[in-house]
């Protein structure tokens, strides 16, 4: 497990692994929205949190083709379907390194643009503590649309359209908590909604990601 973990994530921070492409996009978004909704202070504190989370959002959704695509190339993925590791095991591994590559970088990231978006400083906590109960929720949901479209060519626009949808409830509660902690407001229950939908899509589509594997690769 530890070996695969460290190739992953070799794969994932290497030139077109998601890396860089996820933070690029996720600046490119922050930058361009005060062109576009204008330059007041106030109107961008205001949405200051939705667009942080829609940009990591969409960010995450970008390198998404990337986490079984090179091992569906070069045979990889036979390889693991019938290794000693459970697939369940491989599945959940594969998820966490795409969460560390680019997961994790869109976390920290977010309070340095969320300066370019005028977010209240009462904000920046709530921001990051929101990204880091739902980011891992959408890697992991990002790898059951990635097995979902294993080997298709020209899977992405596909897999886009099946994990969207997947992607709202973890929208709305993080944009929520971000939005309430930002005006001063309590934001326990939409926190603990996000934890749940993250507890919930770790511990069970793992299993639903690797069963539509074995149907893949049959």
């Amino acid at each position: 497990m530890k070996a695969l973990l460290i190739r992953d994530l070799r794969l994932g921070t290497r030139a077109g692994g998601g890396f860089g492409l996820g933070l690029a996009f996720f600046l490119i978004v922050v930058v361009l929205v005060p062109f576009g909704v204008g330059p007041e202070t106030g109107r961008l504190a205001a949405i200051a949190p939705g667009i942080l989370w829609l940009g990591a959002l969409l960010a995450c959704l970008l390198s998404l083709d990337r986490i079984f695509a090179l091992d569906w190339e070069d045979g990889s993925l036979d390889l693991l379907v019938t290794s000693p590791l459970p697939m369940e095991a491989a599945v959940s591994i594969k998820a966490l390194a795409h969460w560390l590559t680019t997961g994790l970088p869109l976390v920290l990231a977010a309070p340095v643009l969320g300066v370019l978006l005028s977010l209240p400083f009462e904000g920046y906590a709530p921001l990051i503590l929101s990204l880091l109960l739902g980011t891992p929720a959408l890697s992991v949901v990002g790898t059951f649309g990635a097995a979902l479209t294993v080997g298709l060519k020209r899977g992405g626009l596909l897999m886009s359209l099946l994990v969207l949808p997947l992607y709202v409830p973890t929208l709305i509660f993080g944009a929520e908590a971000a939005r309430r902690g930002a005006e001063g407001m309590d934001n326990g229950t939409p926190l603990l909604m996000l934890a749940g939908i993250t507890c919930g899509t770790i511990a069970l589509l793992p299993f639903a990601s690797a069963a539509v594997l074995r149907v893949n690769l049959r």
